[in-house]
């Protein structure tokens, strides 16, 4: 599998901060390229979490009977479109 491309950049926080990380990655015995990827893993999560929020926010005011119905609707649509792609094709 190919390796995604790397940014590089340059992060400030507290020392702190900065001693608490590399004593824990130290404590679990993990080396060069852990800080990065603990680094890259926070940020995906904490996005995640924030979308999450977001949604749970833009969708506060409906019931879950009609939020069911229209991630059934949203299913039903996509495995519609999924399985008319597949028509076209011919078996391997």
């Amino acid at each position: 599998m190919p390796k995604p491309e790397v940014t590089r950049l340059t992060i400030s926080w507290s020392k702190n901060t900065d001693l608490a990380l590399r004593s824990h990655l130290g404590s679990k015995g993990l080396k060069k390229g852990a800080l990065s990827q603990f680094i890259e893993d926070a940020v995906q999560w904490r996005l995640f979490d924030q979308t999450v929020d977001e949604v749970r926010e833009a969708f506060a005011g409906v019931s879950a009977d009609d939020l069911d119905g229209m991630i059934g609707e949203a299913v039903k649509s996509v495995r519609k479109d999924k399985n008319r792609g597949r028509a076209g094709r011919t078996p391997k």
